[in-house]
């Protein structure tokens, strides 16, 4: 078939970047491959020659294919003017302002912004720091993804630190790597919002928290905090974990269980804004009012938050000034400067989505 040789070079490419082969590993025989994957001597031969143009793979005569050391292009390229921005999203909720506010300050000392979208996946994080590398971008500016899990990307950013090139984290760090970061005390804020509903006399708290990013588990970890150093009965409370790939339909029947309860929660914290829209449109549509029957709490202080009915608590994380730093550190890191990890400790926004009980 027509795309044969594609589906045999994408294949092969994808089994370099992410394994099972290695650099300097030899590939398997012309034959070997016709036969792995049911195409022709031309299909696997065309796919091998793309490869080797690319420089994946290289050839020894009399011996076979052999995989590049394809990252050994990569170096820090202080000619360059592309700053690559790679983040978990791009296109809505707290991540236009904050890409606007990185492109404002670098586009002044003349660098503009290439960006890449990976859905909170490290496989697309992969992929997008090897076309950023293969770029010979000046600088990267990276919002971890999945960033609770062990680090599958953790051999290309060694490479990066090896080979020099400027990188800042947002949001989130590695925890095995020593580039810079612009983080929350997430801990800390979260801590400070559920002792605030502690205060309000609220003990039965529902909190929901997406754990396979760090800044879930942390707010998560403040919960628990909140409740100790309050020397509030734990027990009393309940949380509800999720992945950032489920739909809220899967955390909707989990959020079901606990209002089934006879003593059901009164109040639910939410790990950001977006899932507390989703919520508090959930808890109108069974009739139950916010906050007379359930009080209900975010984070992040989106930028709708304050135009719900009621106007929604929640935490305010300052994107304008994380776009503002990120722009900053990765220009002072372009330059040879040093660039601290900056945390930031989020107050927060009391509206009226909390009632005393």
């Amino acid at each position: 078939m027509k795309n044969d040789y594609l589906r045999v070079k994408e294949k092969l490419k994808n089994q370099i970047t992410f394994g099972p082969y290695k650099m300097n590993d030899k590939l398997p025989t012309e034959t070997e491959l016709m036969e792995k994957f049911s195409v022709s001597r031309y299909a696997v031969r065309k796919a091998l020659i793309e490869l080797q143009n690319e420089r994946f793979i290289y050839k020894v005569q009399g011996s076979g294919m052999y995989v590049e050391e394809w990252n050994k292009k990569w170096s820090a390229n202080t000619e360059s003017k592309t700053i690559g921005l790679i983040c978990t999203h791009i296109a809505d909720y707290i991540f236009p302002k904050i890409i606007s506010e990185i492109d404002s300050v670098i586009s002044q000392e003349g660098y503009s912004l290439l960006l890449a979208n990976t859905h909170n996946q490290p496989e697309k994080e992969r992929l997008s720091l090897i076309k950023m590398l293969d770029s010979q971008v000046a600088g990267l500016i990276v919002e971890p993804s999945e960033s609770a899990k062990p680090n599958m990307n953790l051999d290309l950013y060694n490479q990066i630190s090896k080979s020099k090139i400027p990188l800042l984290f947002i949001n989130a760090q590695y925890p095995e790597l020593t580039a810079p970061a612009i983080i929350n005390d997430d801990a800390a804020a979260e801590k400070n919002l559920i002792k605030y509903l502690l205060k309000m006399g609220h003990r039965k708290i529902l909190g929901i928290f997406q754990v396979d990013d760090r800044q879930g588990v942390h707010r998560m970890n403040g919960f628990i905090q909140a409740y100790q150093e309050m020397s509030c009965d734990l027990s009393k409370s309940s949380i509800i974990m999720y992945s950032s790939h489920d739909p809220f339909s899967v955390i909707s029947k989990k959020i079901d269980f606990y209002l089934q309860d006879k003593e059901k929660p009164t109040a639910i914290a939410c790990y950001n804004d977006q899932l507390a829209i989703h919520v508090l449109a959930k808890l109108k549509d069974l009739d139950l009012k916010i906050p007379q029957d359930i009080s209900l709490v975010g984070f992040d202080n989106f930028d709708s938050s304050a135009y719900l009915s009621p106007g929604l608590t929640t935490v305010n994380y300052q994107r304008s000034r994380v776009g503002k730093e990120a722009g900053k550190g990765i220009l002072s890191l372009i330059k040879g400067k040093e660039f601290e990890t900056l945390t930031h400790h989020p107050k927060m926004e009391l509206r009226d989505s909390v009632a005393k009980i």
